[in-house]
């Protein structure tokens, strides 16, 4: 019983460990590819509910590339976006815009 529960213990803290790591990769990706133009993340993440967030970057981001590139404001970014670099991060920019969107009640420090 005693290995059972250790097990389970252990396999919970692994869980939670792999769940940050991809957050702070969100954060990383964030602010090398998207604080030039949208500043600070409070302002974007904490602009948006979870579900928006979720809605807009499930199928590896689809929605949130649509609304950049329909956007001539944001030409800058359409090269990112149709980019196989950025599929690939859209599920760490997901998890970094829900941990920290409007209804998480958690404040990003992206320096």
């Amino acid at each position: 019983m005693k290995k059972i529960v250790m097990s389970v213990l252990a396999l919970t803290v692994l869980g939670l460990g792999s769940a940050d790591a991809a957050v702070y990769k969100g954060q990383k990706v964030y602010v090398k590819k998207c604080r030039k133009c949208h500043g600070g993340g409070l302002e974007v993440a904490g602009a948006k509910k979870k579900t928006t967030w979720n809605k807009l970057l499930k199928n590896k981001g689809e929605g949130l590339a649509k609304l950049h590139l329909e956007n001539n404001k944001a030409k800058a970014s359409w090269k990112y976006f149709e980019s196989k670099k950025y599929t690939k991060s859209a599920r760490h920019l997901k998890d970094f815009m829900v941990e920290y969107a409007k209804d998480s009640g958690n404040v990003p420090a992206c320096n």
